[in-house]
């Protein structure tokens, strides 16, 4: 019985770039060991031309063609002597790493209204003109009415909104009188199932499906 090799991936080098898949990679290595400079360009420019045709969402991407020659570059392990017609990278620029963003340390004084009310209040308060910033504070009290009955999943009176609405935005920010907010209410899921209607509804359907049967 004739013995046969097999090539493991286990056995072979580490894939650089793995979605140029290991022929790339190979082809690469090729080029990297011709002595000739002309035919190493040559053979470089059909690669290329090989990468972009099995990555065609690099079309998407700005100068997808430089994005390219970055990468061939990066396949070779920065070997290959080609004339590039880009920069050629530097190992060390692919080692840098962004820097942290972080997080945001400012605190939320009410989670159920979130940074966007804080954010809007702010801004209310720059606001000169009378009217312009009446209906600002008005909106903005309706809004922090909705998102505490979404959040606590309870009704709320018009007079804690306002008392946050004052303490949020440190006294500045005050709601004209005899103004109502809109009618906020918190209807559990099953007070929902248990309307007149949708119990009408139920019955109907019942009824539908015994004359089926």
């Amino acid at each position: 019985m004739r013995h046969m090799n097999f090539e493991y991936n286990t056995t072979r080098n580490e894939l650089i770039l793995a979605e140029y898949g290991r022929n790339v990679q190979n082809m690469v290595k090729y080029i990297i060991e011709l002595p000739d400079r002309e035919e190493r360009n040559r053979y470089a420019q059909a690669v290329i031309d090989l990468m972009g045709f099995l990555n065609p969402h690099l079309r998407d991407v700005a100068d997808f063609k430089h994005k390219l020659w970055d990468h061939l570059h990066i396949i070779s392990g920065y070997q290959i002597d080609v004339d590039s017609p880009y920069p050629k990278p530097e190992p060390e620029a692919a080692l840098i790493r962004p820097q942290h963003i972080g997080y945001p340390q400012q605190k939320i004084k009410y989670k159920h209204y979130g940074k966007t009310i804080e954010a809007l209040i702010e801004k209310a308060k720059e606001v000169d003109e009378p009217e312009r910033k009446a209906e600002m504070v008005e909106g903005i009290a309706n809004f922090m009415k909705m998102s505490y009955v979404t959040w606590n999943k309870d009704t709320v009176t018009d007079e804690t909104i306002i008392k946050n609405l004052t303490e949020l935005s440190e006294g500045q920010l005050q709601l004209q009188e005899g103004v109502n907010l809109s009618k906020v209410e918190f209807k559990p899921l099953a007070m929902q199932q248990n309307k007149p209607g949708n119990a009408k509804k139920k019955k109907n359907k019942n009824k539908q499906n015994k004359q089926r049967y």
